[in-house]
């Protein structure tokens, strides 16, 4: 035998082992980053929602309708599961204020016991 091959097939062992470690925890790491921008997507819904209930709650008298608008604007994927909380004084020049909130169960495999709660607010002045 000479030198060279005696090298060469003392590391295919090691690479072997290498890619056994190094493949499933890349595969993991970009599932994390996936599920960081569905939260991060997720996020920037909830916060248009309020903004939505926000401007019809200074608008209009009744909170009924500034839910409706935050339901609406998140679409009919989660109108159901969120938490619209309408605070609508009568006197105008006051803060109306809508706060949208959602449980969000993760999805990879690894992380589905674990929930993430968020929530987007917004104030906007009673017009009416």
């Amino acid at each position: 035998m000479d030198r060279r091959s005696i090298l060469t097939r003392g590391n295919s062992g090691g690479v072997a082992l290498e890619l056994a470690v190094t493949i499933p925890t890349l595969i993991l790491v970009l599932l994390a980053m996936l599920e960081v921008v569905v939260v991060a997507r997720l996020q920037l819904e909830l916060v248009a929602a309020a903004r939505e209930g926000a401007r019809v709650a200074a608008t209009v008298v009744d909170p009924a309708a500034a839910v409706r608008a935050a339901q609406e604007a998140v679409g009919p994927n989660l109108s159901d599961r969120i938490v619209v909380e309408v605070t609508r004084p009568a006197v105008p020049g006051r803060l109306a204020i809508v706060r949208v909130s959602l449980r969000h169960q993760l999805v990879t495999p690894l992380l589905r016991w674990l929930s993430v709660d968020l929530s987007g607010r917004a104030v906007m002045r009673v017009e009416r």
